[in-house]
């Protein structure tokens, strides 16, 4: 096991976003997205797809008053296991939303919307692996050509729910600097780039397309601050990736905190990443 890089297994777990009124964004997540409640209390809801937590809503009692301005969350993104769960997706937004774009990437096809609170949602579905196209230097080409929407409504069946199977399939960052956040995922954290846009990195752990995107594009320069991304999870698949996770952190600048479940670090922004091993 090459102990520099996160291994094959590495994927996102849960997102947690701070929120102002938390009956509407329960309400967004569940009409719109397909989610459902999994447990809540006065302040918090966690939201996933039978027994499975995706999405923490955690109401704060300031967050009116705390807009967003610094970096943090550009959108969350949840993977549907197949073209006919996307085509329901697409329904519900129809239904109860507003669609604010679509884009075929070469190898997935996603939706794009914005909750009631000004966060990003992608819901995409992935192309199989085998058809992704490879470019001459080995990294993995991510395109943003049209979407036919006829076609992805039209492979719905009406399901109101999203279905077993979907996830977290990647977190996608505004960061204050490129070059920072490439130090930190790649270097430290052990991610790997997988493909480069302008401004923009995608970075992953086992060859996928991306689990963490990452761009610079409304030149966010203050830290993680305000409504918007608490923190990201990401799920490893064993100790020993943890134990290699921490002491490669452990011989850097960024602080690491021991909890039950893993461990906690701050990226240069204040974005918040939790690491735990799956179950």
């Amino acid at each position: 096991m090459n102990t520099d890089v996160l291994p094959q297994g590495t994927r996102i777990g849960r997102t947690a976003l701070r929120v102002a009124d938390l009956d509407e964004m329960t309400g967004f997540y569940q009409d719109v997205v397909g989610l459902s409640v999994v447990r809540t209390d006065d302040t918090n809801t966690v939201l996933g797809v039978d027994d499975t937590s995706l999405l923490v809503l955690e109401e704060a009692e300031d967050a009116l008053k705390r807009h967003r301005s610094g970096t943090g969350l550009y959108h969350n993104a949840f993977r549907v296991p197949s073209r006919e769960a996307l085509g329901d997706a697409l329904s519900r937004i129809r239904d109860h939303w507003q669609l604010g774009g679509a884009s075929d990437h070469a190898v997935s096809e996603a939706l794009y919307l914005t909750d009631p609170e000004g966060n990003g949602v992608e819901i995409y579905r992935d192309f199989p692996r085998d058809e992704w196209s490879i470019d001459d230097n080995g990294k993995i080409r991510i395109g943003s050509d049209r979407l036919d929407l006829d076609r992805i409504e039209a492979a719905g069946s009406g399901e109101p729910r999203a279905p077993p199977g979907t996830d977290v399939g990647h977190v996608h960052l505004e960061v204050s600097s490129i070059d920072t956040f490439r130090d930190f995922y790649v270097n430290i954290l052990g991610f790997e780039v997988q493909a480069t846009w302008p401004n923009a990195h995608f970075v992953s752990a086992g060859g996928y397309h991306h689990h963490i995107g990452a761009n610079t594009w409304h030149h966010r320069t203050g830290p993680s601050n305000g409504r918007g991304l608490a923190w990201f999870e990401v799920v490893l698949p064993g100790t020993q990736a943890l134990d290699a996770l921490r002491d490669r952190l452990i011989g850097s600048q960024f602080n690491v905190t021991e909890t039950d479940a893993g461990i906690v670090v701050r990226d240069a922004d204040e974005i918040e990443i939790r690491f735990r091993i799956g179950t």
